[in-house]
């Protein structure tokens, strides 16, 4: 049995379906019991913040698909211990490996890895870059009209297909891939602009690309997040601490197949921009 959390999120739910898909027992780790969920996983309610609510949740599970960020990860990898799960797949990210403690991203990324280190259970680093997904916030704007305006315009990007990365969590879950880091990118970096263009075919619009100035997306950030996680997206992509244009081959070689491309992501996805 595998415990996937996050079940219900961008990468979550694709793991959720990779698993179940190959017929693997999965359980989704979610807050509501009704949640609709692929045909043969399980829902299991609970709440990684408060590790005494996963008891029904662990009970013979092998492997935990696991976020990073919750309040008490040490406490939480203790309770997958006594119930003797062996191996934690983790989804971080590629702040990790800057391990600033200064960011905040970086710094809740460093320290789950280290909490899952310390733990004594088998483990695998899932460090993808930005999600192919993250397109979506887009919608309100396609919405509207045919003009994106977008954040951080020069920032070149191998974004990821979060499917990729479930067929990569996927592998993992099931061994054979301990002590392994794996950093995970689309076969091509590409600039905001370019992702936009490449959307516009495959929905047969043209759109339009307005780049964001570095004040107007402060301006937007400062309306959306907390003070701490805008100076960690500025320190990434404004100061360049962070590189995401590295392509890496680690989908492929783990999957046996390319990593999908931004335009095999929009159109599997199409319809949800119409």
């Amino acid at each position: 049995m595998f415990l996937v959390t996050g079940a219900t999120g961008n990468v979550g739910a694709e793991v959720v379906s990779a698993l179940a898909g190959a017929g693997e027992p999965v359980r989704a780790l979610v807050r509501r019991p009704d949640v609709a969920l692929p045909p043969g996983a399980e829902a299991v309610v609970g709440d990684l913040n408060d590790p005494g609510s996963l008891g029904d949740a662990l009970k013979g599970v092998e492997g935990i698909f696991l976020l990073s960020g919750y309040d008490d990860m040490p406490g939480m990898l203790a309770r997958a211990r006594e119930a003797d799960v062996r191996r934690i797949v983790l989804l971080s990210g590629g702040s990790a490996a800057l391990a600033d403690m200064d960011n905040a991203v970086s710094a809740y990324m460093t320290l789950a890895e280290r909490a899952v280190r310390e733990s004594g259970l088998d483990w695998t680093f899932l460090r993808p870059r930005a999600f192919m997904s993250n397109a979506l916030r887009w919608l309100p704007q396609l919405r509207e009209g045919d003009t994106v305006r977008a954040q951080f315009p020069e920032v070149v990007v191998a974004c990821v297909d979060p499917a990729d990365i479930a067929a990569v969590a996927a592998r993992a879950l099931a061994g054979g891939h301990e002590g392994r880091v794996y950093d995970l990118t689309g076969p091509v970096a590409l600039r905001p602009a370019e992702q936009v263009a490449v959307l516009g075919e495959v929905l047969g619009r043209e759109l339009e690309f307005v780049g964001l100035s570095d004040a107007e997306t402060r301006a937007e950030l400062e309306a959306s997040m907390p003070r701490e996680y805008v100076e960690a997206f500025w320190d990434f992509y404004v100061v360049g601490t962070l590189d995401e244009a590295t392509v890496h081959q680690d989908v492929p070689e783990v999957t046996g197949r390319p990593a999908r491309t931004f335009r095999e992501w929009a159109s599997a996805h199409a319809d949800a921009f119409r």
